[in-house]
């Protein structure tokens, strides 16, 4: 007998983008909801014990074939809703999702207050379909249904440059970061962009700079024998011992016990305090 609530969502997730880089998409939700990854292009062998609430989408560039497959997806299992989750958006292809039929259509990445409205909506029809009476079919308009950010508001303008800076750190995470020439490229002042940045990502910007050098450092011990001091100057630390008490308040054990386990431990969902003066 499943254990879990039996309102928690099931979401069958389709990663469609071109680098397969669903991962870190699909944590956002996996506390909320019950994930499988499809395998493959098919939805063959869904029995009705496996049959999910959403199937989920991922693009990153969305393509024909992408897209056909989604119109595809629809005709093989019309009864289940479909979310389309992409980076690359316009107001064509918004308008293209929802006269297909798509249920949900969200722009990544995600706002915080844009994935609670989902799961928010989500949650409702999880309890609709479990308990489909004509009171909670009344839960879901289609006012509910359409996203914030494909109706072009401030919000969703204020997103653009967040975008700019995330792309930004992405590719130079192992360099000195400053907030105030960050703001600057992004065209706002450094008091606007830590407050939408942290209203964007819930998290300021040094921590979410350390968090996304831990990230790489789990990643290069995993797959390289790079000495762990050779390591933490790679990524950005400038104090090797540092990274080491921040790497295990991440991840829950220091560098080298890491490298040794199998598999890898969890992470943790704290961070040390940042290095003060931003010089990472």
């Amino acid at each position: 007998m499943n254990s879990r609530p039996p309102c928690t969502p099931r979401l069958l997730w389709f990663d469609l983008t071109h680098d397969r880089s669903a991962a870190d998409c699909i944590a956002v939700f996996a506390d909320s909801c019950r994930i499988a990854q499809a395998k493959d292009l098919s939805l063959s062998g869904l029995g009705a014990e496996q049959r999910p609430d959403m199937i989920c989408m991922h693009y990153d560039r969305p393509d024909t074939l992408g897209l056909g497959f989604l119109m595809e997806v629809k005709r093989m299992a019309p009864s289940i809703p479909i979310t389309m989750l992409t980076v690359h958006h316009s107001e064509e292809l918004a308008v293209w999702a929802f006269r297909s039929g798509v249920w949900e259509f969200l722009v990544l990445p995600l706002l915080n207050a844009e994935r609670d409205r989902y799961l928010k909506a989500l949650l409702a029809l999880c309890q609709m379909r479990s308990n489909p009476t004509g009171s909670s079919k009344q839960l879901l308009t289609r006012e509910n249904l359409l996203p914030e950010s494909i109706r072009l508001t401030q919000q969703h303008q204020q997103q653009q440059p967040l975008q700019q800076a995330m792309r930004y750190i992405e590719q130079h995470y192992s360099e000195h970061l400053e907030q105030k020439v960050l703001a600057e490229r992004c065209g706002m002042t450094p008091f606007r962009f830590s407050r939408l940045f942290k209203q964007a990502c819930g998290t300021s910007f040094p921590e979410y700079v350390q968090r996304k050098r831990l990230e790489k450092a789990e990643e290069l011990l995993a797959n390289s024998q790079m000495p762990i001091t050779s390591i933490a100057y790679a990524v950005g630390f400038q104090d090797p011992s540092y990274f080491a008490r921040a790497f295990k308040q991440q991840f829950g054990c220091c560098p080298s016990d890491f490298r040794r386990s199998e598999p890898p431990p969890g992470r943790g969902d704290e961070l040390l305090p940042p290095q003060h003066s931003l010089s990472f």
